[in-house]
């Protein structure tokens, strides 16, 4: 399976890199964890640039997070928590993860826009309180960006060192990457069927 992502990635390139991103962006439960490092893999091959992949996973993470900021924005918190209760079950989330998210965007402000890109779900949903709190724009981009920088340039250097032993962990590599997949299904698969709306849910 790793021959194959490693290949995939090669093939679309950069657009591939940026597709995936964007997706994760605005559909949470596609993991980056899972792509980056091999796009990281393959820039340590030749097949891509490093800076290039870092350039274009951070563009199509940032690009990924206006919609949820201007939904925010224009929406206001009422209607996109009857949104996220109304039509959360794909997306895996509610009305209680908005407030969660509003209540840490609050308390801590451009820091959690920066710093919730690190942490999964947190990164798609605090673009949202930043929207309804008409953050301005310039900050959110700046933010998200430092914030998706940081996330991806540890992924992409945990494939690219990857590269170096690949041989002495092969063995190991091909089937754990069958795990991580299979975990990512079961646990988005569960979110679904056990996903209901808000306790005050209209």
């Amino acid at each position: 399976m790793t021959d194959w992502i490693i290949q995939t990635i090669s093939e679309l390139g950069y657009l591939g890199i940026f597709l995936v991103m964007l997706a994760e962006s605005i559909f949470p439960p596609i993991p980056s964890e899972l792509i980056i490092p091999f796009a990281g893999f393959a820039a340590a091959n030749g097949d891509l640039s490093l800076a290039g992949v870092l350039i274009t996973a951070t563009f199509g993470a940032v690009v990924g997070m206006l919609p949820w900021y201007f939904a925010g924005r224009l929406f206001g918190l009422d209607r996109v928590r009857w949104m996220a209760d109304k039509f959360g079950r794909l997306m895996a989330f509610n009305a209680d993860e908005i407030d969660i998210a509003v209540v840490w965007f609050k308390r801590y402000g451009p820091l959690i826009v920066l710093f919730g890109r690190l942490i999964p779900l947190i990164r798609t949903l605090i673009s949202i309180p930043a929207g309804l709190s008409r953050m301005p724009l310039w900050i959110f981009l700046l933010a998200s960006t430092i914030g998706s920088l940081i996330w991806n340039t540890f992924l992409t250097l945990a494939g690219y060192i990857l590269h170096e032993h690949y041989e002495a962990i092969e063995v190991f590599l091909d089937p754990l990457s069958y795990i991580v997949l299979a975990v990512v299904i079961v646990l988005y698969i569960f979110r679904v069927v056990t996903w209901k709306p808000s306790a005050n849910a209209k």
